[in-house]
């Protein structure tokens, strides 16, 4: 989720955490370090300061590990025990794992996903059911702040929202099942499904759609359930030995093929070599794929500048690639 969803869901926390006295003694405190454990697991957000492919191939890792989601809460507690050393210990522990704990769950049901399982299974897991920002989701809980504001008691009114949050992510999981199932039913029968992915948008009856068979990608975006496939791309092998010796080697492709599932390649000749492109499927808004890795290669296929990420323009794209010439 985003930052300010995660945040408004340490607010409902705090809310809830009104019933337990052994923390509304020291109740700016326990705020505290709801919202901060609301927070923390995306501290891995500082990898944006090095480059692309360290915080794609990164973000939502190990800090979204079920070792991390243990220490998160003991590091939190311990600082404020610092500076306020007679707070209920084990309450304030108990109420920061949970703070924690969910910030990790719902980033699952995103189509990112997390490593939430690492280190017994470095799978991620995306189940892609609600959006990075749910415009929903993100109402609901800040009505519930509101209603609190407003001398409402919190404890009934957060409870209520997460029943409410609870309807809501099955609704969605059943709208995706049918969306997939629909998807599945207008293309070729004779084809052989590999990978199918429909994931959602910022709007609830929009999805994205991106489906691999054994000959052909399908992409395209659902309206309630009707699915309009507007591309459809053969389906062809990596690009020949002597051009990917070099290009594996570069981390912005390596980031991008350890983060997109569906994509196709292109390989262009320019005047001074040649330009390899990797394009997600997953990502089309507009008529524009908007996360690729872009590799040019010299004539010996030497990679001489590359990037990876999300771009909204070919021209954007362009004057990126430019300023990251790969350093010796």
């Amino acid at each position: 989720m985003d930052t300010a969803t995660h945040f408004a869901m340490g607010a409902a926390l705090a809310g809830l955490a009104t019933v337990d006295p052994a923390v509304t003694a020291h109740y700016p405190a326990i705020v505290t370090a709801l919202v901060a454990g609301s927070q923390i697991p995306d501290i891995d957000t500082v990898l944006k300061l090095r480059n692309n492919a360290v915080y794609i191939t990164n973000h939502r890792g190990i800090t979204h590990s079920i070792p991390f989601t243990l220490m998160w809460p003991v590091v939190i507690v311990a600082l404020i025990f610092l500076v306020i050393p007679d707070i209920n210990v084990l309450h304030f522990w108990l109420w920061t794992q949970l703070a924690v704990f969910l910030h990790v769950f719902v980033d699952i049901f995103n189509s990112y996903g997390t490593q939430a399982l690492r280190p017994f299974n470095y799978k991620w897991i995306q189940i892609g059911i609600i959006n990075t920002f749910d415009p929903i989701m993100f109402a609901l809980l800040v009505t519930g702040s509101i209603l609190w504001a407003f001398g409402v008691s919190p404890v009934p009114v957060f409870l209520s929202i997460t029943v409410i949050l609870v309807i809501y992510y099955i609704i969605r999981r059943l709208l995706q099942q049918s969306i997939r199932k629909h998807a599945l039913s207008i293309l070729p029968q004779d084809e052989r499904i590999i990978k199918t992915f429909v994931a959602p948008t910022i709007r609830f009856f929009e999805w994205r759609v991106a489906v691999e068979t054994d000959r052909y990608y399908y992409i395209g975006r659902s309206y309630k359930l009707n699915v309009h496939f507007s591309d459809r791309f053969k389906r062809t092998p990596l690009p020949p030995e002597e051009v990917m010796q070099h290009a594996r080697k570069d981390p912005n492709l390596k980031a991008f093929l350890s983060f997109s599932s569906i994509y196709r390649w292109t390989l262009v000749d320019r005047p001074h070599g040649y330009e390899l492109r990797f394009i997600d499927l997953r990502y089309l808004k507009n008529g524009h794929y908007s996360f690729v890795a872009i590799l040019n290669l010299d004539p010996a296929y030497q990679v001489t500048h590359s990037y990876t990420g999300w771009v909204v323009s070919e021209d954007k794209l362009i004057k990126i690639l430019h300023n990251h010439p790969v350093k010796p």
